[in-house]
């Protein structure tokens, strides 16, 4: 079982967690063939971050082939919060959101 962690993204979890609700449970190759031609812009980094989880694996001795996408979790880090002027002296907070977004790589025949 290897981990790998991200953060601080950019971008709101409600966002990210579509990217990686498609990828949970597939194997490590198909998971990034199919990150590879998403059209999300959290693909990348959620990719990027799957291959992290797998060179940590690689380390402990497992194979790439053999590894599979057991868990992602996202989940929401430090918001940016800043504030707009409006109307008759007001203002009006801007929160933005960021995610923080964990992955578990586990070997294939073990978790099956």
């Amino acid at each position: 079982m290897a981990t790998a962690t991200l953060e601080t993204y950019n971008q709101s979890p409600r966002k990210v967690r579509l990217v990686t609700n498609l990828v949970k449970g597939k194997k490590v190759e198909e998971a990034l063939a199919a990150l590879t031609f998403l059209p999300k812009r959290a693909a990348e980094p959620v990719a990027k971050l799957i291959k992290s989880a797998a060179a940590n694996a690689t380390q402990q001795g497992e194979k790439v082939e053999d590894l599979k996408v057991e868990n992602i979790i996202v989940e929401s880090a430090d918001m940016i919060k800043r504030y707009m002027p409006r109307a008759f002296g007001r203002a009006s907070m801007i929160r933005r959101r960021r995610s923080r977004v964990k992955v578990t790589v586990v070997p294939a025949r073990k978790s099956a």
